[in-house]
């Protein structure tokens, strides 16, 4: 048996089953800068890498939120990557703070001058990906922002062999209702080539 969802059925409710089923979603807290020089902070879950070369990430503004308006006004926004410890901090960003307010303030947390971009980083931190606006894409009641990679900064203490490691940038992730993910257990398999698995398959 399997219970069905219909999307044109629900409506807006069917954004609560979406959300329950593409799990875990990634966060991109995105700090921008207002043409009033307002420092924004705010959490998106709707957040990937679009292209390798170029380098251009995307994250998905639902509605007209701060975010999307000072990225559009300034062209720029820097992707903070959201850890574990700051979970509150995260959480509280997302809070529908008037635009003249800025969250890193309110929240308490630490700019961090951005080397390419005039919108600061979170220096609590350990990973700040830096962005000029590539494009966005209108769809229905959201917007698609993609950003080009301009600059990426790892905090040292996250690095491992010079590459940064699951285990030390401790990653928050977005699930369903109020519920938010850890990065948990960690696997590791080499990807093998279809070569590889017709000769694993006539082995067995």
């Amino acid at each position: 048996m399997r219970t069905s969802f219909d999307p044109l059925a629900l409506g807006s409710g069917f954004y609560s089953v979406l959300t329950a089923v593409v799990v875990p979603r990634p966060i991109a807290w995105v700090s921008t800068r207002s043409v009033d020089g307002v420092d924004n902070l705010a959490p998106h879950s709707f957040f990937t890498v679009a292209c390798v070369r170029p380098a251009v990430v995307q994250f998905t503004s639902v509605g007209r939120k701060d975010s999307l308006r000072n990225v559009e006004a300034t062209g720029q926004f820097v992707v903070n990557l959201a850890p574990e410890p700051l979970f509150e901090a995260v959480n509280a960003t997302g809070a529908d703070f008037p635009p003249e307010v800025s969250e890193l303030d309110a929240v308490g947390l630490t700019r961090r001058s951005s080397e390419k971009v005039q919108p600061p980083g979170v220096a609590e931190s350990p990973v700040s990906i830096e962005c000029e606006l590539h494009s966005t894409i209108c769809l229905g009641d959201s917007t698609i922002v993609l950003g080009r990679v301009v600059w990426v900064s790892v905090d040292d203490e996250a690095l491992v062999g010079g590459h940064p490691d699951i285990g030390r940038l401790r990653p928050l992730s977005r699930l369903g209702r109020d519920e938010w993910g850890t990065a948990g257990q960690v696997r590791s398999i080499p990807r093998i080539s279809y070569a590889d698995w017709q000769q694993r398959c006539a082995e067995q």
